[in-house]
């Protein structure tokens, strides 16, 4: 999704409620850090480090951990977020950062719950924004943040180390995505009377978008 569609759909909670609040953080801190869904609930308090450098503490697959740095709006907003949902717990380090209440008691947010989110905010937000697809997933976030980072010229080592692949060749589909995004879009505006049209050869380079979201998906 492009920076336009991540906005958007960052923008449907109503923060001025503790739901509302939650589910805004939650999405920035995803698409910020590009973690897995489950990397995300399972963040405790004492895994997040405030101060001048910010960062949390990720567990991933194969219980692997890496450190990222959070930007300096998303420890704003994670300040509000611990005052609002967490005033009465600072001192308890073992606790989970992400939960909702029932009857009074606390349980730690769940994957089927963050899936729904997403797809109430995301349908709401494609009232806006065309452009957002029909599913919005954890893992849209993720490669979304891969893409910008690569787009703004990240060096795919850096790319790969930062999301936690194992091995570089799992990144370069950021690369061959970027390239193909480049060629529809130099196919898209060439009148098809200029002699270079026929040098596209669009054939030999079509992925459809369906295919390279399956691609995409496939990278855990």
């Amino acid at each position: 999704m492009s920076m336009a569609a991540i906005t958007a759909i960052i923008e449907q909670p109503d923060a001025t409620t503790s739901k509302g609040l939650r589910d805004r953080f939650f999405m920035i801190l995803l698409y910020d850090t590009g973690a897995r869904v489950q990397g995300m609930l399972n963040i405790r308090l004492s895994d997040i480090q405030l101060g001048p450098l910010p960062k949390v503490t990720l567990f991933g697959k194969g219980r692997k951990t890496r450190i990222v740095p959070l930007m300096e709006k998303t420890a704003q907003h994670l300040k509000k977020y611990l005052l609002e949902f967490h005033a009465d717990n600072a001192s308890e380090e073992d606790v989970t950062l992400f939960y909702f209440v029932i009857r009074g008691e606390k349980h730690p947010l769940t994957s089927r719950t963050v899936q729904y989110i997403l797809q109430k905010y995301g349908e709401q937000a494609r009232q806006v924004c065309k452009e957002i697809p029909p599913n919005v997933h954890p893992h849209l976030f993720r490669h979304s943040r891969a893409m910008h980072l690569y787009q703004e010229g990240m060096d795919l080592t850096l790319i790969s180390q930062w999301l936690g692949h194992s091995q570089l060749e799992t990144t370069q589909i950021y690369a061959h995505a970027d390239t193909e995004h480049k060629r529809r879009a130099i196919e898209a505006s060439t009148l098809q009377d200029n002699p270079l049209y026929s040098k596209l050869n669009s054939a030999r380079y079509t992925v459809t978008d369906e295919e390279m979201l399956k691609k995409l998906t496939g990278l855990r």
